[in-house]
């Protein structure tokens, strides 16, 4: 396998993360000034129910898929018979999810036709095959595919999207992007399978629960947090509050977890052809990287976040400052925990330690949300959120502590964690002197990254290099 096919799947993949992170700042200081806080909330609110669904429907399959396929890439036969065979019962379970969600959801709901709408979401999920191409390491269609939806997804909604009363049209444009994205894959299929000649279903169905259950527990802390702030609180905007906090850091820590969507596939590779040297070599590059640019999205996040919110969203979200600034530590937990997780644990077929890792934290989120949230609202729930990461992250550093070391893994952060550190004492300092806070944002953003790199490379360090 080529070496730079490496980069390059970085490379695509991060075009995408980045596109990513720039279209929320086109459409999020619209929507927010549209719609308001209320009628986002009640999206959060809303797509949350339907991530459940989501994820019962695809049944792991994401990763299980693009793990396996990972193994076999090189042999045409077999990838076709994983492929037609996940493509079947993703297919049965979805219409199981679908037809609950109807029933529970759709029929006599006070957001009955949000709901409806958004089943066309679940049902989307029967078409996406883009886990057959990341197994392939063929990011470069993944990150085209999806560049092209995101951006008819914002050209519609400035187009559409008029009004406090146009929620609907927004949760319609969201819906109907992921359901015609999805089928774009199918165009060039013909080129990497052919069709089996005998299907066996039956051998998925376990490793595919193994990988069902973390996504379930995932599930629990990434998106129960907004349904337990509804219920508990009643107050929607409380939801807007934190789904637009939570937006904001998971975009921005996107750009560390899209190198673990790459690397999943090449240490599936790695290890199926029994290369330790290579593989743990790969894992050290990965925790490097978390280092690069986890402390810089830390402590550039409790810096400008007092002045980025006014201005990106508007008046009346000042409780998003704050929330951003509690979920700043997940951002190294979750790159870190990615790593182990994602990057080691699954390809090397040790999901079991996975599993256990993330239904402990899912535990402690749900425990923590109904100790914190009436009492501290969305604030609760973003500590409960750390909480339920950092104890997930201790846990899956204790199984894998013989073979990895962690104190030279830890000793190469001190470089990244000191130029972080000089980089937020000057950004500090210029909030504090320059009072225009437009001005004083974006002279944190240019002196912050060009202060941080330019350390890096007067002491050489090697990733830089």
């Amino acid at each position: 396998m080529n070496k730079k096919s490496l980069k390059k799947n970085y490379f695509y993949n991060l075009c995408y993360q980045l596109f990513v992170m720039i279209l929320p700042l086109l459409i999020t200081p619209y929507i927010s000034r549209v719609l308001g806080a209320e009628e986002i909330g009640i999206y959060s609110y809303t797509t949350s129910i339907t991530a459940f669904f989501i994820m019962l429907g695809t049944l792991g399959i994401n990763i299980y898929g693009q793990r396996e396929v990972a193994y076999v890439q090189d042999d045409v036969e077999k990838r076709s018979k994983i492929f037609w065979e996940l493509i079947i019962l993703r297919t049965i379970t979805i219409i199981i999810s679908s037809t609950i969600y109807y029933f529970l959801f759709v029929v006599n709901n006070k957001y009955s036709l949000f709901y409806k709408i958004l089943l066309f979401e679940i049902i989307a999920y029967i078409f996406d095959i883009s886990w057959f191409f990341q197994g392939m390491e063929d990011f470069k269609k993944v990150a085209i595919r999806n560049i092209l939806v995101k951006f008819l997804l914002m050209i519609q909604i400035f187009i559409f999207v008029k009004s406090v009363n146009d929620l609907w049209i927004y949760i319609l444009i969201y819906t109907l992007s992921i359901f015609f994205g999805n089928c774009t894959f199918w165009i060039k299929i013909k080129k990497y399978v052919i069709f089996p000649e005998k299907i066996d279903l039956k051998k998925h169905i376990k490793p595919m629960l193994l990988l069902f259950l973390p996504q379930v527990a995932v599930q629990i802390y990434t998106v129960l947090d907004k349904t337990m702030i509804g219920i508990i609180l009643g107050n929607m905007s409380k939801v807007g509050y934190y789904e637009q906090a939570q937006k904001i850091v998971k975009l921005i820590l996107s750009i560390i977890t899209t190198f673990g969507t790459v690397m999943l596939p090449r240490i599936s590779y790695i290890y199926v052809n029994q290369n330790e040297k290579e593989l743990k070599e790969k894992i050290n590059l990965s925790f490097n990287f978390v280092w690069l640019l986890g402390f810089p999205i830390v402590f550039g996040l409790l810096s400008i976040s007092s002045i980025f919110v006014p201005i990106f969203f508007g008046k009346g979200y000042d409780e998003v400052s704050i929330l951003i600034k509690v979920f700043t530590p997940i951002v190294l937990i979750i790159g870190c925990a990615n790593v182990i997780g994602i990057q080691y644990l699954i390809p090397t077929k040790k999901q079991n330690y996975y599993t256990f890792s993330v239904i402990i934290g899912a535990l402690v989120n749900v425990v923590f949300n109904l100790i914190l949230i009436p009492n501290f609202e969305a604030i609760g729930a973003a500590i409960a959120s750390v909480l339920a990461e950092l104890t997930g992250l201790l846990i899956q550093i204790y199984f894998v502590r013989k073979i990895f070391d962690f104190k030279y893994i830890l000793k190469k952060s001190i470089n990244y964690l000191l130029s972080a550190f000089i980089m937020f004492i000057i950004c500090v300092f210029i909030n504090n002197v320059i009072s225009n806070n437009l001005i004083s944002l974006i002279l944190q953003v240019i002196i912050g990254i060009m202060l941080y790199f330019g350390i890096l490379i007067l002491i050489k360090d090697d990733l830089i290099l």
